[in-house]
């Protein structure tokens, strides 16, 4: 990678920490201490560390075992993300779930409020705020955003909200026959409001078409954004209408999350391109959906 692409990645994969911190903040300072619980893979970890706690007689004191759990489960998602989502993808969600399961731990579980439903509220917020501005990043929290992507390049209508909802019915099922009814209640409400603030941070797959129109010759910019976006490119030559100079159009289709570093890419190579970006286009076919 050159310097500009290491230190654009170093930026993101930072914000993904601090992002992990606000994730762990949320589930530590209001979801756990009001006896709530999150949804997807993080919340089933709630509900084995609520078992061993209660059944077993462990205790963890002021520290949720939930997160070190977490960690465990998704190591063979670490294995699954590396081999099938690219090496760039795996760092990323390593070091993300690495963090986030530091905080979890460091952070002491503590009560802010005393009421359920702000607990429930500020708690998804947060949380939410954080998942989803990580995944803008490019990194995940692991878990179901890994199973869902997976999911979504082999079947198309495939979406990680989908896999999520089916997740936490599932889990929300187990619970209600565990725990008491105003928990689960709360519970998905939680989920609710967290699934609302990690959209608001991240609208998944917000696709944009780029019109790349230059007269420079085009084989560098083709091969990095191959390289770096690995994204496809449709190319024609053109004709100017008023100079009748000879040009190129370049056609791509990517994320709104990636056009900045495809025009990073475009002004490296010919700094007088001219770039129209249409966002919000509807794509079907052989597209590569990216978190």
């Amino acid at each position: 990678m050159s310097k500009d692409v290491v230190i654009e990645e170093g930026k993101k994969l930072l914000l993904s920490v601090f992002c992990a911190f606000l994730y762990a903040a949320g589930i530590n300072l209001f979801v756990v201490p009001s006896g709530l619980y999150t949804g997807g893979v993080m919340g089933l970890c709630q509900v084995i560390r609520t078992v061993l706690a209660d059944n077993f007689q462990i205790s963890f004191q002021a520290f949720d075992i939930a997160g070190a759990i977490y960690y465990v489960i998704n190591i063979p998602i670490f294995i699954i993300a590396f081999t099938k989502l690219g090496r760039r993808f795996f760092v990323k969600t390593l070091v993300t779930v690495t963090s986030m399961t530091v905080f979890l731990s460091v952070i002491p579980v503590h009560v802010i409020v005393n009421d359920a439903m702000a607990s429930c509220i500020v708690g998804g917020l947060i949380s939410g705020t954080g998942i989803g501005i990580t995944l803008r990043m490019g990194s995940s929290s692991g878990g179901m955003d890994v199973v869902g992507v997976l999911l979504t390049r082999w079947k198309r209508d495939f979406s990680v909200g989908k896999v999520n909802l089916f997740v936490n019915l599932a889990l929300y099922g187990i619970c209600l026959s565990l725990f008491d009814v105003e928990i689960v209640v709360y519970s998905v409400i939680y989920a609710s409001v967290y699934a609302v603030a990690m959209d608001k941070a991240h609208t998944q797959n917000i696709n944009v078409e780029a019109n790349i129109i230059t007269k420079a010759n085009t084989t560098g910019l083709e091969k990095e954004v191959f390289d770096e976006l690995g994204r496809g490119i449709t190319k024609w030559s053109t004709l100017g209408a008023y100079t009748y100079d000879q040009s190129h159009i370049l056609y791509i289709t990517l994320s709104k999350y990636e056009v900045s570093r495809l025009k990073t890419i475009v002004k490296k190579h010919d700094p007088n391109a001219f770039i129209v970006i249409n966002e919000g286009v509807s794509v079907d076919g052989n597209f590569m959906k990216k978190l």
